[in-house]
Order: C-alpha cells, then structure tokens, then sequence
C-alpha cells in the first residue's frame, strides 16, 4: 500500500517482468523472418518441417516480426503492460503500428 502525500492510500499499478517465453517468441519470428528473407526456406511449412513444429504454430509466431519497434522494445525491456500475455500476442492484431498500440494498450515510444 502506498499513502499518497495527501494522504489517501493508493494502489500503484503491477508492474510487468521480463517474460522470457515472449522473448523468445519474438525471437523467433524475427529469426524466421531472416530465414524467409535470405531465402533459406520459401515458406512457412519449410520453417515448420525444420522447426518440427505444426505449421499452425508458425504463422502466429512469425506475425510477431510485424509489431512496432516501440513494443518489441518493451517486450525486450519487460515494460510492457502487465495484463498483456503471449496469448494476446497470438491472436490477431492490426499491422498498422498506432493499431497495435492501441489495441495492446502500450503508449507510443
């Protein structure tokens, strides 16, 4: 509990921790991205094969590679906000940039 110098108690909000299985999901897409890139493989079932990982699992992953510099930042820093998961990451997010921040609830850098 914190009391305030009015003396009202308040309540900080939690503070998120470095979460090493996002990390290492954003590593991931990134690196896969490279590996699309440089053309080590042409496609998302080639990295599944490689990976000896469901092909369903890539594409989620991989979409990762699209967020803006500012959240993966964030995610890298453990400052991103405490209620947001690897699960929220997996689902659908806009490309636009000021769309994920929005929809993540991370301010802009």
């Amino acid at each position: 509990m914190i009391v305030l110098p009015d003396g009202t108690h308040g309540n900080p909000a939690p503070l998120a921790t470095i979460d090493n299985t996002m990390i290492k999901a954003v590593a991931r897409a990134f690196r896969w991205q490279r590996l699309l890139e440089n053309g080590t493989y042409g496609c998302l079932d080639e990295i599944a094969k490689a990976e000896k990982i469901g092909p369903s699992f890539v594409s989620p992953v991989i979409r990762l590679a699209l967020l803006a510099p500012d959240i993966v930042e964030a995610i890298l820093a453990g400052k991103q906000p405490a209620h947001l998961t690897l699960r929220d990451l997996m689902q659908p997010f806009p490309v636009e940039w000021a769309g994920q921040r929005a929809h993540f609830g991370i301010g802009a850098g």
